[in-house]
């Protein structure tokens, strides 16, 4: 890789021109095997292999995270004190590193105040655009945030000159903020139905209270409002006086002495704010997000009209637009309303928003508004709006590292994301790519390809070349790679329809469509055209439906497959059952645990500044238990060994022989369906891929009783070699009376359908519209819309 030229008259290359790659000898990170691989820098590398071959321990666990390490270690001890700590990757020799930025499928927090526009720069320039040319003038760019509350102060503090010299000084204090005083910058507000709360029949000590997790015995819940002294605890809240219950439902926080402990009482509306309505509702609990969908209803509030912004911050115009009309417009609206204003005063202001505007065209996202609740965006918008900090960043000889950056994207949409990674190599940057889109590998100037299997049958590397080379060789990705499904010739008969009519949600425009029942449906259109919109937000509430999108699983590192799919509880029944004893034995988490590692299997270790140390816990080697429920056995076989085994090895282990559990056995195939055959039935979801996840959770619901599932691109991080199982799999549920309708973009799955409802033609306000009923079969033969040439185009014909 060396850059010198071989003209005889030219001096030496120099020193400094000859470190042109990253050097990984002996990675042994999560699933790696010694994995030794050279990549060249300022070229674009594509790492591939099938799902759960070790493709993101090397690429994030390894390279990323000793490059986020080293850099981590220039900052003084007292700034890294701040920052997170991180251990160093199990690697032998990391050479030739650069500074990483990591562009992942993380979402962006789901906190209800974080909108597209504060995540990125946009809203803050926004709001200094709006406080200098804003007519009239109302304050400074505080005064158009939703998150700043208007404040005023006044109070006298006395000065100390000494030698008995005092002097009382007055003051006053002004902040002029833009948050709507009612909704408190939330854009909804949450009426409460007390009925849920409790049951006003009963006393206090009578356990009234219905809200799930708040025991009679609870010191900090329930016992607080019980003993305060504030209310009777034996009379029926019905009978309650007005005083007891105004400080029943509504005091302020009060210090309070609860069997000789200071406690702070409040009022149980506000308590049930903070603990239930400040969180994001995907991220709850089941059980709790039942709870609060009862308890609660959110609507749009009155005084903002779902804006956020005082009206003071509304009056406030530019060229006839307040700054919430400004972040209601389509993106790419906006680009343009910005490009008309013209003022020198600010020039450099236009300019930097709009580029910022112009990036998020160019990259696919010109649908959004800046009003979009963050927590809404889809893994892949996520992603992509992560990336417009970078587009026109200045830095070069910088390592670029995505994951799967074309989730989400139409084929169309794929070429504009290559062009996007082109444009970030030629500036001289080192790109790495874990991608799984043909489109996408074809660009790489090196590829690595992982496997040969998942999990402890991957972690090796199977090729290391150029594309031409990858498609010659006998890889599984290289046997794949030209892969084209066929339409199918004959598809299936519905069995009637489901029928939605008048669909508004978001950008539809009113859509009229029939989702036909028993057949597998696929709603396909570029990214932004209204298609989650359609099946997440309008099918009728009374039909039946599952849905499995791509919310995030939330897990601990003490949560696994086997405690998420509910696995364990036959399990540690089973040994129950077998030993004579009690099933809280088998679970690490509850009495059978270690009692070293608190059933952890590792202990950590806090080392301040430097990063944390995790050490495998002596007394139980890691295996999480203690010693004495070890002695109990099942079909030869204790419960760490158990969680040890794979899905495959679990599913053959349970499905005869002495062992044999049904309730065990049904979870495990439903797991190897979705192709998690490989994930071993204790590792922790901490570790666990977005697509993993996903399939996770298609597993845990294809138990649920229902007619019509619907699933959210469920082939998102999966190998072209398990996009056929997948395709099986919904065979299958559409076989057994299931009516199946995904929301995808891959063309094998496109082919395989038996009626595709392709939405457009193109994204925001351009889409919304159904542009396309019908069979695969006659989508291609008409070309009438993008999907349709770019299906012809993959099926070959």
């Amino acid at each position: 890789m060396s850059m010198a030229k071989t003209d005889p008259q030219s001096p030496a290359p120099h020193a400094a021109d000859s470190h042109d790659l990253i050097r990984v000898h002996g990675a042994r990170v999560n699933n790696l095997k010694d994995v030794s691989i050279e990549i060249p820098k300022r070229r674009l590398t594509v790492f591939t292999g099938v799902s759960g071959s070790g493709k993101s321990s090397l690429v994030f666990g390894t390279i990323a995270a000793e490059s986020q390490r080293l850099i981590n270690e220039t900052y003084s001890a007292f700034v890294q004190g701040f920052m997170p700590t991180l251990a160093r990757p199990e690697v032998d020799v990391l050479d030739g590193l650069t500074t990483v930025i990591t562009v992942d499928q993380q979402r962006l927090g789901a906190d209800p105040r974080s909108t597209v526009g504060t995540a990125t720069d946009a809203n803050a320039m926004l709001r200094i655009l709006f406080s200098r040319l804003g007519k009239p003038h109302i304050g400074s760019p505080q005064a158009f945030s939703f998150n700043v509350a208007s404040v005023q102060a006044s109070g006298a503090f006395k000065v100390d000159r000494g030698a008995d010299r005092t002097r009382t000084v007055k003051r006053t204090f002004t902040r002029t903020g833009g948050m709507c005083t009612r909704c408190e910058g939330r854009g909804t507000v949450s009426d409460i139905d007390l009925t849920q709360l409790y049951d006003d029949s009963k006393s206090l000590s009578e356990g009234a209270f219905t809200i799930p997790g708040w025991k009679s015995d609870s010191f900090w819940t329930v016992r607080v409002y019980a003993e305060s002294g504030l209310l009777d605890p034996d009379k029926p809240i019905r009978r309650f006086t007005k005083k007891e219950m105004q400080d029943f439902l509504y005091r302020e926080p009060t210090k309070v002495k609860v069997e000789g402990v200071n406690l702070t009482y409040e009022g149980l509306i506000p308590k049930i704010q903070k603990s239930f309505l400040s969180k994001d509702k995907e991220a709850l609990q089941p059980h709790i997000r039942e709870f609060v969908e009862r308890a609660v209803t959110f609507t749009t509030c009155p005084d903002c009209d779902g804006s956020r912004l005082s009206a003071e911050a509304r009056s406030s115009k530019i060229a006839k637009l307040n700054i919430a009309d400004a972040c209601a417009m389509q993106i790419s609206d906006l680009a343009e309303w910005v490009r008309g204003l013209d003022d020198p005063s600010v020039a450099p202001l236009l300019a930097a928003l709009q580029r910022t505007l112009d990036s998020f065209v160019e990259i696919g996202l010109g649908y959004l508004s800046l009003d979009r609740p963050s927590g809404t965006l889809s893994g892949g918008e996520a992603q992509r709006v992560k990336m417009i900090r970078h587009l026109g960043s200045s830095l070069t000889d910088v390592t670029y590292v995505f994951d799967e950056p074309t989730i989400g994207l139409h084929p169309h949409d794929i070429q504009r994301m290559n062009d996007l990674l082109l444009r970030l190599r030629d500036k001289g940057n080192t790109v790495l790519v874990v991608e799984h889109k043909p489109q996408t590998i074809a660009i790489a100037d090196h590829v690595v390809d992982l496997g040969p299997g998942a999990g402890t049958a991957g972690g090796t590397v199977c090729f290391e070349g150029t594309v031409e080379g990858l498609r010659a060789g006998d890889t599984v990705t290289g046997r794949h790679l030209d892969d084209r499904a066929a339409v199918k010739k004959t598809v299936r008969k519905p069995a009637g329809a489901l029928e939605i009519r008048g669909a508004s949600a978001h950008n539809l425009q009113g859509v009229d469509v029939d989702i036909p029942l028993g057949v597998l449906t696929v709603v396909t259109g570029v990214a932004g055209s209204g298609k989650s919109s359609l099946v997440h937000g309008s099918i009728p509430a009374g039909a039946e439906v599952i849905s499995v999108d791509q919310g995030a699983i939330r897990g601990s590192r003490r949560s696994n497959p086997a405690t998420y799919t509910g696995l364990l509880d036959p399990i540690r029944k089973a040994f129950a059952k077998a030993n004579g004893v009690k099933p809280a034995l088998f679970s690490p988490n509850s009495e059978g645990a270690c009692p070293t590692c608190n059933g952890a299997g590792v202990i950590y270790t806090d080392l301040a500044m430097m990063a944390g140390v995790a050490t495998t816990c002596e007394e139980c080697e890691g295996r999480r238990f203690q010693a004495s429920v070890l002695d109990h056995r099942f079909g030869g076989r204790d419960i760490s060994e158990v969680l040890a085994m794979s899905v495959a090895e679990a599913e053959e282990f349970f499905g005869a022989g002495e062992a044999r559990t049904p309730a065990a056995h049904r979870i495990l195939e439903r797991l190897a369906d979705v192709g998690l055959g490989y994930l071993s039935l204790g590792q922790p979801l901490t570790t666990l891929s977005g697509g993993e996840r996903q399939r996770l959770k298609l597993a845990t619901h294809m138990a649920d009783k229902g007619g019509v599932y619907v699933l959210d691109e469920p082939t998102t991080g999966l190998h072209l070699a398990d996009v056929e199982q997948l395709l099986g799999l919904l065979d299958r549920l559409v076989d057994s009376g299931k009516s199946v309708v995904v929301v995808e973009h891959h063309q094998a799955v496109m082919a395989h359908a038996d009626w595709i409802i392709d939405l457009g033609p193109g994204a925001g306000h351009d889409g919304g519209r159904v542009v396309f009923e019908g069979t695969p079969a006659d989508l291609v033969a008409a070309r009438s819309t993008l999907t349709g040439e770019h299906l012809a185009a993959y099926v070959g014909s």
